[in-house]
């Protein structure tokens, strides 16, 4: 059959380009979300302070909760063997339903995105629904899209060449931060809002169509075999899998907790995820204080935002160089070479010291690049642990999802933590509060956290000395730290690929049971 018609043409695109293009839509929403919503409700909507810490708390519980419990929800069917109404499920099955609830969910994103923009209730009780609704869309549509790179493909060099996708979509969808610019008025705000409009209006067309597309990829694929690849070459979702026997009744939650803390790799990945994770917000947080107190006298502020801007977009390029190397050398090693440099490039600043503006630039530019692409690349680890996860417990379907979750549940306390303990550290060594208005305020005054013990005043470093020492030897502890855990970490070289081959013979052996019924 030619591929004259529109619809053939479409799906003779490789599925890792419709795959890697679901990146795209989430991105050009969540940054600019991330980079305006405070202000928003600050400045424009003008929210008061205790109905923002109110909104924020909740928000924060939300956040943490809502990935293992969406996971579970979602894959809670897939730990039982033992099927309902005495059919199973396939792999095809598995990637069909989390591609329809990516229709589903994709548009709502983009919905509960556009409900930031337009004041439709008191500020407070805006700000709280806006922020539980949009990070539950957003947690639904991120765990079925991480999930379906475990259930797309098997090899290294498949998951590899998906993710590679991501990243290049990712970057393009980075530039929506670059174009909000034009459009942010803090006084005339129905341009911004137009902005957002349009945003929302491409993601959530964008869903509906990469989705349709996939389904009907999948759909197709196994009856038509002229199509081209339905997830590269060695994906799962073209084999019709039974899931389900008469052998083991349904896991609960309990069993399943017990069966992740036997789970030594996981706990291990976790142990170092969480770090990271810390570690990626901790530049977040702190990166416009960095350039404030160690380069404004060096740099304009133009050089100064532009720096900002480039830190979205350049972990996404970063990758499209680390993702072929992961391929070559495989994911433990590369890891493992960035916390190297990240160890490495410290220790030179902290030997250079904070008086070479021109180092410093492209210590802390560096410092965030590595260090976000680091967390893009975990991703392909998770799969990988998803992978030893069915293995390890005999699962008859892999609960990618789920896993997925309950990474999220543990490692997500490292978001809070970064800017607690970052501003805790630079009050303790500077005895300066970040909390407090300028003009700073003497060593020893009131403070709104319990009082660290702070050096006497005359002996005080200067702001500038304690930015310079946050800034290098938080990124040396979590290096030490990480290099440890990883070093623990045990599912690279033959023990994975024993892993894949348990994985495949297992798809190959379920395929034979339905050849010979």
């Amino acid at each position: 059959m030619g591929l004259g018609r529109p619809q053939d043409w479409l799906l003779g695109l490789p599925t890792a380009v419709v795959y890697g293009s679901l990146a795209l839509f989430i991105s050009i929403l969540h940054n600019v979300f991330l980079l305006y919503y405070v202000d928003t409700f600050v400045s424009v909507y003008k929210i008061s302070k205790t109905a923002f810490w109110v909104g924020e708390t909740v928000f924060l519980l939300w956040n943490s909760l809502n990935d293992p419990l969406f996971g579970w929800l979602s894959d809670r069917q897939f730990l039982s063997s033992q099927p309902r109404s005495g059919a199973g499920f396939s792999s095809r099955a598995v990637v069909l339903a989390r591609v329809r609830a990516l229709g589903w969910h994709g548009p709502l994103l983009a919905l509960s995105f556009l409900a930031f923009w337009v004041p439709w209730a008191p500020a407070g009780l805006q700000f709280l629904l806006c922020l539980c609704l949009y990070d539950g869309f957003l947690t639904l549509v991120d765990l079925h899209h991480h999930a379906l790179l475990a259930d797309l493909a098997l090899s290294a060099h498949d998951r590899t060449h998906l993710n590679f996708y991501c990243s290049l979509f990712s970057a393009a969808g980075s530039l929506s931060v670059f174009a909000s610019y034009a459009f942010w008025n803090k006084g005339d705000f129905s341009s911004f809002r137009a902005f957002c409009v349009a945003l929302a209006a491409g993601s959530g067309l964008g869903f509906v169509g990469a989705t349709r597309l996939l389904r009907r990829r999948v759909e197709v694929t196994g009856r038509q075999p002229g199509y081209p690849d339905l997830a590269v070459d060695s994906g799962l979702c073209g084999e019709e899998l039974p899931v389900g026997s008469e052998e083991v009744g349904s896991v609960t939650l309990g069993q399943y907790l017990r069966q992740l803390a036997h789970h030594r790799n996981f706990l291990w990945f976790v142990g170092m995820d969480l770090v990271q994770v810390f570690h990626c917000h901790f530049n977040s947080n702190f990166f416009p204080l960095f350039l404030e107190h160690l380069l404004s006298d060096h740099i304009s502020l133009s050089t100064g935002s532009f720096l900002l801007g480039v830190s979205y977009v350049a972990p996404h390029l970063n990758n499209l160089y680390f993702l072929p190397l992961c391929q070559r050398w495989g994911v433990y090693t590369v890891v493992r070479g960035l916390f190297l440099l990240k160890l490495g490039l410290s220790l030179l600043m902290l030997l250079a010291g904070p008086d070479h503006p021109g180092l410093l630039c492209l210590f802390i530019a560096s410092n965030r690049v590595f260090t976000e692409g680091t967390c893009k690349l975990l991703t392909l680890v998770v799969t990988d642990l998803v992978d030893e996860d069915l293995v390890l417990n005999h699962r008859k379907q892999a609960a990618s999802a789920l896993l997925f979750g309950m990474v999220a549940l543990v490692t997500k306390p490292g978001q809070t933590f970064a800017p607690l303990l970052g501003t805790w550290l630079l009050c303790f060594y500077t005895g300066h509060d970040l909390f407090q208005q300028p003009p700073l305020i003497p060593v020893g005054s009131a403070q709104p956290w319990p009082e660290p013990p702070a050096p006497p005043p005359a002996q005080a470093p200067t702001l500038r000395q304690g930015c310079f020492y946050l800034l290098v030897l938080v990124p040396i502890t979590c290096a030490l730290l990480q290099l440890f855990t990883w070093s623990k970490f045990t599912l690279h070289g033959r023990r994975l690929h024993v892993v894949k081959a348990q994985r495949q013979n297992l798809s190959q052996a379920q395929t034979l049971d339905i050849k010979t019924v």
